[in-house]
């Protein structure tokens, strides 16, 4: 299945994250839910036991579920809106196996409690310090413009130890047409640039485009590459909400989900696509 765009067996998740864990592969996707594979990308089984014991604040929109090992643990960064605040935010739950059951380990939302905060992601900067980088949704911003955030993580992860920062705007790429900034995801080259993978709207819709830290530090300006992902460049659909990971053989993928809005039949479906490095980039 290498060197060609995979069209999985899966009919419809969005925010499809993907691991590798002892020759085994997991997706998971909003709705809390996840698949696996014993081998090929292609075809998965749900596992249906429950993956997350639901905090109790929790009233819904459980949305892009991540899952980080650190220290020997499995670590969750996923999305819900609060029956409190009445609003989205990120939270991160703890387990002992890739199944589950994820805990919540963070007392409710781990991100401002006056801001929509969504797609939160995980950053170990090169001094060992844990980050969390991810949404102020453009729901909450005082322009209705997206921001991507980030904020230092105590060593535990159950808590912020510095205040959010922000490293950029959703309308600070020439191509961008809308206020978004979803799906964030930290990638560092060989070469050793910080690159993150982020999603918003260009004018044939949904795509993945990557930012790029000058510094190679998570608080360092950040500029705005090309899309690496649109419909544009790839045909009948637009598609977001990037990951990278690599399979067994070592081959590196880029996930998405594809198209990110149903066109007739075609729902919102997980699509792994061959990716590598190119002069301190992503290409596909």
């Amino acid at each position: 299945m290498k060197h060609k765009i995979i069209e999985t067996n899966i009919e419809k998740l969005r925010d499809p994250f993907v691991i590798t864990e002892n020759g085994t592969y997991y997706m998971y996707g909003t709705g809390w839910v996840c698949y696996k594979s014993n081998g090929d990308l292609e075809n998965w089984t749900r596992i249906e036991k429950e993956l997350v014991e639901v905090p109790s604040d929790c009233v819904g929109d459980k949305w892009a579920p991540e899952v980080h090992k650190y220290n020997g643990k499995y670590y969750m960064f996923t999305t819900y809106r609060s029956l409190t605040t009445d609003r989205r935010g990120c939270t991160i739950l703890k387990s002992e196996s890739p199944e589950g059951p994820f805990v919540e380990i963070t007392n409710g939302h781990i991100t401002p409690a006056e801001w929509d905060s969504i797609d939160g992601t995980f950053y170990v900067d090169e001094e060992n310090q844990p980050w969390m980088v991810f949404v102020h949704e453009w729901v909450s911003t005082d322009d209705n413009i997206g921001r991507m955030a980030a904020a230092k993580l105590s060593e535990d992860l159950t808590h912020f130890i510095s205040e959010p920062i922000e490293l950029f705007r959703a309308d600070d790429p020439e191509w961008a047409t809308m206020g978004v900034t979803d799906g964030c995801f930290m990638y560092r080259t060989k070469d050793n640039q910080l690159l993150m993978l982020w999603s918003n709207f260009d004018k044939e819709g949904y795509c993945v485009a990557i930012a790029r830290s000058k510094n190679g530090k998570i608080d360092g300006e950040w500029v705005q590459d090309k899309q690496l992902f649109s419909k544009e460049t790839f045909g009948q659909y637009d598609g977001g909400h990037g990951m990278i990971f690599t399979d067994v053989d070592g081959q590196m993928y880029l996930s998405i989900h594809s198209p990110n809005a149903p066109v007739g039949d075609r729902m919102e479906k997980p699509v792994i696509i061959p990716v590598f490095e190119e002069c301190g980039t992503i290409v596909i």
